[in-house]
């Protein structure tokens, strides 16, 4: 079944030049890119984007993190498009991802692990919404 996936190339991923070598895995496995953008979040967005988060103790520095530099939204569409990105980029913890996956070649840490991948389908439909229903850009800082 075809369905399309929100992912964002984090900071860290932006800053190492990895944008290209990212994109270039996803449509290696035939998604295609439906929607990007390129931008740096609000305080204000991060915090609704992690707000499934907001009681941890590491929360404030996820929101720092995630606002500290350009990062690049993209939809991607394709047959089973979120369980397969959701395989191709790994555990969330760098330690913990499988060679070959995205975070296991990429990613130094937990919390700086290059990328973010909707996990189902409602996620997916939120969050497309939160980065590309709004014509005004007023997620990301001008």
């Amino acid at each position: 079944m075809e369905e399309k996936t929100l992912i964002i190339i984090k900071p860290d991923g932006v800053k190492r030049h990895l944008i290209g070598r990212i994109i270039s895995r996803f449509e290696e496995r035939l998604l295609t890119i439906d929607q990007m953008r390129y931008g740096t979040l609000t305080e204000e967005t991060a915090k609704a984007h992690y707000a499934h988060l907001a009681d941890k103790p590491f929360f404030q520095d996820i929101i720092d993190y995630m606002t500290s530099g350009p990062v690049v939204f993209i939809v991607l569409k394709g047959e089973n498009a979120i369980e397969m990105v959701r395989k191709m980029i790994g555990q969330t913890n760098a330690l913990e991802a499988a060679p070959g996956t995205i975070r296991g070649d990429f990613a130094t840490n937990k919390s700086q692990n290059v990328i973010h991948a909707s996990d189902c389908p409602a996620a997916a439909d939120v969050e497309i919404k939160r980065f590309f229903s709004d014509k005004n850009l007023s997620y990301v800082k001008q």
